[in-house]
């Protein structure tokens, strides 16, 4: 299987600059395995798709303002870091820009000196780079750093993608990139859903460099994941493994809840086909020939050609299925990508 099987064809005004006028007014092409045809609807009406006693898996990360803007102490000229990974005693692994600037042991300065930093190690492109900030970092990034939107949304961030490129579960601080399949639910949504005897359960994967990585082999067996972190608390697991042992639908929300949880069906567990409760870090590649262990169902946003997440989704659905699901999506003029529309496949 090659890189040039995942092509398809998306004209660029399909590409959403801005989300749809409230979370649940956004469209839902429904697929169903084995069953020819799609169904177009809004998502609004999803409790309508799940039946009593489903579990929905939700991904309760929550995107951080990963963005920085300064300059090097002594310097003028302007500089961008992006926050990665966490690594130790506030190191993180960034992206940077422009990146000849951001030499071992180059000192510098964001919010007027509110927030200072240091390059540790300059050996690759990610740049290893430690923090200090007055009061903790987290809430240093939370007052001057910027939501980092994807680069295809050419515009910059304004106070509407505060609320609106975060679910509404959003919790656990950490991602650098929405779980998009979860932006489109409501409060009341969820309420409806759980009216109607559907579970649901949160776990965690911060969405990282992963989601942007470029595949660059064309032998998708020779690609490298760049790592994630997630957890899988107890009572997640639990509710999981209840929902799998009486042969409930496990529908994953969004490829990150998906990740996650196919991640924690390979680490050994003390009991056969059980899913246990852990956390750590995943580079998981799921493509075409995977055997699914866990979901029976997903729900996703659309996703870059050539890209993991579209793999992904491929393996669930079938290569061709969903090339042809994807064209039919561009026919109906469905909105692409992290503020686009989605799609539920059963």
């Amino acid at each position: 299987m090659r890189l040039s099987d995942f092509d398809y064809e998306l004209p660029k005004e399909l590409i959403a600059q801005s989300p749809a006028a409230k979370r649940d007014d956004s469209r839902l092409l429904l697929l169903q395995r084995g069953i020819s045809g799609y169904g177009h609807y809004k998502f609004n009406q999803l409790p309508e798709f799940l039946n009593k006693g489903d579990l929905l898996v939700l991904n309760n990360t929550r995107v951080i303002n990963a963005r920085l803007i300064g300059r090097r102490l002594g310097f003028e000229g302007k500089i961008e870091v992006l926050l990665i990974d966490k690594l130790k005693n506030n190191i993180y692994t960034c992206l940077t820009r422009p990146s000849r600037r951001f030499k071992h042991g180059t000192k510098l300065v964001f919010d007027n000196g509110k927030i200072k930093a240091e390059v540790v190690d300059s050996k690759s492109n990610f740049k290893h780079i430690r923090f200090c900030a007055n009061g903790g970092l987290s809430a240093a990034l939370d007052k001057a750093g910027q939501l980092p939107l994807p680069p295809y949304i050419k515009r910059e961030p304004d106070k509407q993608d505060r609320q609106r490129y975060q679910t509404v579960y959003a919790t656990n601080k950490g991602a650098v990139a929405a779980p998009t399949a979860g932006l489109h639910f409501t409060r009341s949504l969820l309420s409806k859903i759980k009216g109607r005897g559907v579970e649901t359960t949160c776990i965690t994967l911060h969405v990282s460099y992963a989601t942007f990585k470029p595949v660059t082999e064309d032998t998708l067996s020779k690609h490298n994941m760049h790592k994630e972190y997630f957890e899988i608390p107890k009572e997640s697991a639990d509710k999981i493994n209840s929902a799998k042992r009486q042969n409930r639908r496990v529908i994953a929300v969004g490829t990150t809840s998906c990740r996650a949880l196919e991640s924690a069906a390979l680490m050994p567990a003390k009991e056969k086909n059980r899913l246990r409760c852990t956390k750590g870090w995943t580079d998981l590649f799921i493509y075409p020939g995977y055997e699914f262990k866990v979901i029976d169902g997903l729900l996703t946003n659309f996703h870059f050609p050539r890209t993991t997440l579209l793999m992904l989704v491929a393996a669930f659905y079938g290569k061709d299925n969903i090339i042809k699901a994807y064209r039919e999506a561009v026919k109906r003029r469905y909105r692409f990508y992290s503020y686009g529309d989605a799609m539920l496949i059963l």
